[in-house]
């Protein structure tokens, strides 16, 4: 068993602080939904840290304005907005096609939470899980040649721990035989994010690609519009910076350095749980980590491109 990976950060450290002295000078960096919250800050944190940003978002303006934003506090200029749509395939794909040179840092940050209707894409795809997973597998694929151009890419992956209420049902990923419901469904699309890493780290560490899966911790942001507002206790919700250290810990810092296929939460990797804990506790689940399971997730991925 590989001993669980700590580090000097914890619950309050904040994306600053984890990078503090790392300089991503000449590094490139991609992260999705970056036009608000737990996004917002994990793209500032990386462009304070010298990265070259790209904010890939839906909404061009919203971008453009937080891109403006983090090139004025930080004095960074090379951060901009592009438009992705993960809910698209052909949005995501136009964005892969255009991107030109290397990747170095691509954190899947974008999610829709719990919307209360069995919602599809016009594929026939239930939202949660083509927005939160398929639209980063095919961004990610899309962008395997840039990653493994770069000579140590490094992909991040959002998870929550709420899939540890939510193993996958493989042979029902669309909700046709099972009724929906917004919360499992979240789940269940939260674990395949997981085993998006882990299957990007089986495929591609021959490449120099690596991925892992963060828990951001409890964050008041626009996710939580279908819930009626965040429900965690107070003294276990975080501040976005630093519900974005463990992004940028995954994404930048050396103390990560070869490390991949693994889930953090609190800027350290979490105990692996052989039960569902407590409401809102923390832990990864095993179902979450298996081999076999990351490996039928990539191929269903791939058949429902």
């Amino acid at each position: 068993m590989t001993q669980t990976l700590t580090t000097p950060f914890g619950f309050s450290s904040t994306a600053d602080e984890v990078l503090a002295g790392v300089d991503l000078t000449g590094a490139r960096a991609v992260v999705t939904g970056a036009s608000s919250g737990v996004g917002t800050e994990t793209a500032r944190a990386l462009a304070a840290a010298g990265a070259a940003v790209v904010l890939a978002v839906r909404d061009r303006e919203a971008g453009g304005r937080t891109a403006a934003g983090i090139a004025e506090s930080t004095g960074n200029r090379d951060v901009r907005a592009a438009v992705l749509d993960l809910a698209d395939l052909g949005s995501v794909r136009r964005f892969a096609e255009d991107w030109d040179g290397p990747l170095h840092i691509l954190v899947n940050n974008a999610g829709i939470m719990a919307l209360p209707e069995l919602t599809r894409t016009p594929e026939g795809r239930e939202m949660q899980f083509a927005v939160n997973v398929l639209g980063h597998y095919a961004l990610t694929v899309g962008l395997h040649r840039a990653l493994a151009a770069a000579g140590g890419a490094r992909v991040v992956s959002l998870s929550s721990n709420a899939h540890l209420f939510g193993p996958p049902v493989f042979d029902d990923l669309d909700y046709r035989f099972r009724p929906y419901a917004p919360l499992p469904a979240y789940a269940e699309s939260k674990t395949a994010c997981v085993l998006l890493a882990v299957a990007v780290t089986r495929r591609w560490a021959d490449d120099g690609v690596l991925a892992n899966a963060v828990h951001p911790g409890a964050i008041a942001t626009g996710l939580q519009r279908h819930t009626g507002g965040l429900r965690t206790p107070p003294e276990r919700r975080k501040t976005p910076a630093q519900g974005a250290a463990t992004s940028v810990l995954a994404a930048a810092s050396p103390l990560l350095a070869g490390v991949g296929g693994r889930y953090f939460e609190d800027c350290a990797e979490a105990e692996v749980r052989r039960e569902a804990p407590p409401l809102f506790g923390g832990g990864v689940a095993p179902f979450a980590l298996d081999p076999a399971n990351a490996d039928r997730l990539w191929s269903l991925a791939a058949a429902m491109m």
